[in-house]
């Protein structure tokens, strides 16, 4: 049951974003003043990630929970209660399967694939900016291996 009216929920839905989302925003600006740069929303690479680190080839999605199903097995029995479940579950489940397919589209063109969720990213940026920090060291240790053992 919906406690909005159609209009309400009208309005509501039409200030959700695509791209420059707050969590978009707030990782970013750590990123930026931890030095790292990057592009957003790449056109070029499957699935426009939220956050492009190109010198890694790391590609960063910041995923809402409801959007993308977080905890799906909790949320899809809700969602079948609700209105307009139909829609809801098969926009949710293609937007999880479509998520998965982009993964693999960017790990076979080599890339390296984070995905957060928004409360993540909201409750602690830190940590979500060390785990790209992580990620890097790992892609420089890596390198120098290869290069070192060639």
């Amino acid at each position: 049951m919906d406690n909005l009216t159609k209009e309400q929920r009208r309005k509501n839905m039409q200030r959700i974003r695509s791209k420059d989302t707050s969590i978009e925003l707030k990782l970013r600006k750590a990123l930026w003043k931890k030095g790292y740069r990057y592009r957003k929303n790449d056109v070029k690479l499957p699935g426009k990630p939220d956050i492009a680190i190109t010198k890694y080839k790391i590609a960063v999605f910041c995923d809402s929970e409801f959007f993308h199903g977080k905890d799906w097995e909790v949320l899809k029995p809700r969602l079948d209660k609700g209105s307009n479940s139909e829609y809801w579950i098969g926009k949710i489940s293609r937007n999880r399967e479509r998520d998965s397919e982009i993964n693999k589209k960017l790990l076979f063109e080599g890339w390296t694939v984070i995905r957060f969720w928004g409360k993540d990213i909201q409750k602690n940026v830190e940590e979500c900016v060390r785990v790209i920090e992580e990620t890097v060291w790992d892609i420089k240790l890596q390198d120098e291996y290869e290069i070192n053992n060639y």
